[in-house]
């Protein structure tokens, strides 16, 4: 059967997954946990699960997912320790510093690529093996003919089938960031997409960023037949009826068994169940919000959940073996379909006085296996004529047999790979000569005022370089940006491919897919902010890649990004609309259809968000209602060694004024500007 991977935000939690049947979990420690808001695990607390786990031959994967910065490096070094020291199957990362860390110091530990690292297409999932990746987490908005595709690859494919379903493709939401410094890549995540948000300012309490949770429930077997190594539920946020419900119903589901579908709506639901990704049928049906209903339903729904979890579920079928001879200890030997065997031994048998024991009578006994993992297949005996043992001396030897093969299974599921301490070395922060200026244009016509003389680079779509080469553009100045998101990897290689032949060199990586591409045709190798970059460490990890620089993260306060050491060239976004949700499903097109476009969303306050389309690639950015102008603030960045621009609906008056305005470090004038994150930062 597929790996059936649950959601386990704290010890009750677990509780509920095993006895109602999953083959893996998933968990958080005190630190580094992209659900920083769940209970979580201690040390004492992860030791447990772990033996909890193994004697149940249940895997153990601990999410290390969060983005972790130069300080805490050393901090995640010995979470990763302590998971090897605990016997945990695998680690959960989206970060590459944890990635360069497992790979120098516990190469024997299994590392999986969190679903915030973007993988998507086939290109992203292989370059996660380079790196060392034994699994990667696919993207939540792909149909079935792109996850078949996934599942055929030489690495393997974990597939979200069951719960919350968040507007932003994970790993690009900076929504809770912006807004009120809670970033989500730090696991904190405030979800200020399920507030009221309306494609039309009218006040009305509408959810245009709020959708139904996911529900792959039919589709099970058809992804188990594809080769899906995981089937996972959402949920470390959970209670544990809910993840018992869930667990119950994707087993059920692959099992071909009957299970109460109305105790999975009513324990917790947005208006219903969407499975629209999958079928590849985005828009208006998807999208829902907690009502009163759902949250009456759920409390119903809890008494009779509990009846799920109530009994230990039954994993292990054992064989045994008792002996019972005159002037000799009593023995009893269980074996299960590991060939795992455990041995006890009790006190001498005696004479019966009425009635000699019998195999009947052993069977009888040695069944009684209710409050554990294991059910008898068979039982052999050995009885000296005549002899007996009290069913009480039988009941204790029993119990203690079970206790002996719980730990021999323990033993046997759990690997304590060897961590090696390494001194990383890496570079110290090194001050620019000089910040270049990159300008990213969304259209042909904010170029004509530009002076090219002192610009770096000119950054643009592949649609609108293409435009720019037939006209002529100076190859050496231009990167394409490639697209933030794909349902046709084949289609952008192709147009990438057509790119190089006219002499294009630089290309802007916004995802891990890209960086494969661009160094198979050769080209120069650029850093989007996608990326996600926080530390030095993934610097190096990337500059091993072949990135020539990279934009970090501007989730970094204007400090951190001046303590980066020079392992690669990097810079920073300067100006423009903070990008602060990334969606495959328009919000715009699902309240009034494309030919209604506004263009933007509007929340509670009437606040404006630009809603910009990507034309055709299938997803659209929702931009920040106010604008990032850093530009008499660039002595705060001193190793940067470039600044990105980022036009949208600016004029070309606009766009050299800006400009202008970089190179002078002139303060901009006027409302609607913000310094972003560079001096708040996030939490």
């Amino acid at each position: 059967m597929t790996e059936i991977l649950a959601p386990c935000g704290s010890p009750e939690v677990l509780t509920a997954a095993l006895r109602t049947g999953c083959t893996a979990v998933y968990l958080g420690g005190e630190a580094f946990s992209a659900r920083a808001n769940a209970k979580n695990f201690s040390r004492e607390e992860l030791a447990e699960a772990v033996r909890l786990c193994h004697i149940r031959g249940v895997k153990v994967y601990q999410a290390i997912n969060t983005v972790i910065t130069d300080r805490e490096l050393s901090e995640c070094a010995e979470a990763v320790k302590a998971a090897c020291e605990l016997g945990i199957d695998g680690l959960i990362t989206q970060d590459l510093a944890v990635a360069e860390i497992v790979k120098n110091c516990c190469p024997g530990l299994e590392i999986h690529a969190s679903t915030q690292m973007t993988l998507h297409t086939a290109e992203g999932f292989l370059f996660a093996k380079e790196l060392g990746f034994s699994r990667a987490v696919a993207s939540r908005e792909l149909p079935e003919s792109i996850l078949r595709e996934l599942c055929a690859l030489p690495i393997e494919c974990e597939v979200f089938v069951h719960g919350a379903l968040c507007m932003s493709v994970s790993g690009q939401c900076y929504m809770s960031a912006v807004i009120g410094s809670r970033s989500a890549n730090r696991g904190k995540c405030a979800q200020a997409c399920r507030l009221p948000v309306s494609a039309v300012n009218n006040g009305r309490n509408t959810y245009a960023l709020s959708l139904k949770d996911m529900s792959h429930l039919p589709h099970l077997r058809e992804l188990e037949a594809m080769g899906a190594a995981s089937l996972k539920i959402e949920g470390r946020m959970k209670r544990p009826e809910y993840v018992a419900a869930a667990v119950n119903a994707v087993r059920s589901e692959l099992e071909g068994k009957d299970y109460d579908t109305s105790l999975l709506e009513g324990i917790f639901s947005r208006s219903g169940f969407t499975d629209g990704y999958y079928t590849g049928r985005p828009g208006r049906e998807m999208f829902g919000h907690r009502s009163k209903d759902d949250v009456e339903a759920s409390a119903g729904a809890i008494p009779a959940l509990h009846e799920l979890y109530r009994h230990e579920f039954k994993r292990s079928e054992i064989c045994m073996k008792v002996s019972i001879k005159e002037g000799e200890k009593v023995t009893a030997s269980a074996s299960d379909e590991n060939g795992i065997t455990a041995e006890v031994s009790g006190g001498e048998p005696q004479k019966a006085r009425t009635k000699a024991a019998d195999k009947e009578y052993l069977v009888r006994q040695f069944s009684k296996l209710g409050d554990t993992v294991y059910t008898l297949k068979e039982l052999d005996c050995e009885i000296g004529e005549g002899m007996t043992l009290p069913a009480g001396e039988l009941s204790s030897l029993r119990r203690e047999l079970c206790s002996e093969l719980d730990e021999k299974r323990y033993e046997y599921f759990t690997r304590r790979p060897k961590f090696t301490e390494r001194d990383f070395e890496l570079a110290k922060p090194e001050k620019a000569k000089q910040c270049g200026l990159r300008i990213y244009i969304n259209n042909r016509e904010q170029l004509s005022q530009l002076e090219l003389s002192g610009v770096e680079m000119i950054c643009a779509g592949m649609k609108l370089s293409e435009e720019l080469l037939r006209e002529g553009f100076d190859r050496e100045k231009l990167c394409a940006v490639m697209p933030r998101f794909t349902f046709d990897e084949k289609r952008d290689v192709y147009r990438l491919e057509k790119l190089a032949e006219q002499g294009l060199s630089h290309i802007e990586c916004t995802n891990y897919a890209h960086i494969r591409i661009g160094r198979r045709l050769g080209m120069k190798l650029h850093g989007g902010f996608g990326l996600n970059v926080t530390n030095t460490l993934a610097l190096r990890a990337l500059r091993k890649a072949g990135l020539t620089d990279c934009t970090v993260s501007f989730e970094l306060k204007a400090s951190e990004i001046a303590a980066l050491g020079a392992e690669l060239d990097f810079g920073f976004l300067g100006y423009g609309r903070l990008p602060m949700m990334l969606t495959a499903n328009c919000p715009i097109a699902a309240q009034r259809g494309c030919k209604g476009c506004t263009g933007a969303v509007y929340d509670r306050t009437g606040r404006r968000m630009p809603v910009k389309c990507s034309r055709g690639q299938g997803y659209v950015e929702i931009l920040n209602s106010d604008i990032l102008h850093i530009g008499d603030r660039l002595g705060n960045f001193p190793s940067a060694k470039f600044v990105s621009l980022a036009f949208y609906e600016e004029d070309p008056r606009k766009v050299r004024e800006t400009a202008e305005a970089f190179r002078k470090g002139i303060r901009p004038e006027g409302e609607g500007f913000t310094k972003g994150l560079y001096f708040r930062g996030v939490k």
